[in-house]
């Protein structure tokens, strides 16, 4: 059986005159796109030009919700309120539904972003909190979060579609957590590196940890980040390597 992987990325993370990676470039690689919705980082038009442009290229459309936290990019973890969390995160989706809909598409998932992405991945009553705005403005929506972590097990029970998450620049440990980015070798440079990792998981649900253990790890989705250095090559070296494998790069959550 022929394998199945989706290629995700975080666009739309422009502000005014601050442009922040290549989403045009990325959204030629790309089946996935985690739009953000202005609370970490995105205005108006800068998010309703990445929609149009995910829309015409036939790429899923996810709200990249976050943390009130534009000054930290939504990186700084916050103890927020389980009410003010869920508030938050159902304006996020909406306004995202509003763009997505003059932009004749769709929001069909949700990806969490930065330090909320991590907090719900093991943090019960925030992961609740972001599940239950889920459920109340559209239960259709797939919540994708961190491969192997409890905050799927949580969404699945509420009654929500899933996605695993793997990141293809990142380290993992032998526990399957992300090295954090304080640590040496926590984000990996070489796309040809890279790249034969992505195939190995995408074929074999395998990853080698940081330590050289293997991990066994099944990941529905890849992140492939627009925001460093090299980023567009990095992204294009996997597709093109898995695609040279046989695996076939498709949206999990399908589009408009």
């Amino acid at each position: 059986m022929t394998a199945t992987i989706d290629l995700n990325s975080d666009l739309g993370e422009g502000y005014g005159a601050w442009k922040m990676g290549d989403d045009a470039a990325m959204l030629e690689i790309v089946s996935s796109a985690n739009v953000a919705c202005g609370f970490h980082a995105g205005d108006p038009l800068t998010i309703r030009a990445t929609v149009d442009q995910a829309a015409a290229r036939g790429v899923a459309v996810g709200a990249h919700v976050s943390y009130p936290d534009r000054v930290g990019f939504g990186r700084r973890p916050m103890d927020v309120t389980s009410a003010e969390l869920t508030a938050d995160v159902i304006y996020q989706i909406g306004a995202l539904q509003g763009i997505a809909k003059a932009a004749g598409t769709r929001v069909t998932y949700v990806k969490p972003h930065g330090a909320l992405y991590n907090t719900i991945a093991n943090d019960a009553r925030q992961a609740d909190a972001v599940i239950a705005a889920i459920r109340e403005i559209d239960p259709s929506l797939v919540l994708m979060g961190l491969a192997g972590t409890p905050v799927l097990t949580r969404a699945r029970e509420a009654g929500l579609r899933v996605v695993a998450e793997a990141f293809g620049d990142r380290a993992y440990t032998p526990d399957g957590q992300l090295v954090s980015r304080r640590e040496k070798g926590a984000v990996l440079h070489d796309p040809e590196l890279v790249a034969a990792r992505m195939v190995r998981l995408a074929r074999e649900g395998v990853l080698e940890a940081i330590d050289g253990s293997t991990l066994t790890l099944q990941a529905d989705s890849i992140c492939v980040h627009g925001d460093s250095d090299g980023a567009i090559a990095m992204a294009r070296r996997i597709r093109e390597e898995l695609v040279t494998a046989g695996v076939l790069i498709a949206p999990f959550a399908g589009v408009a």
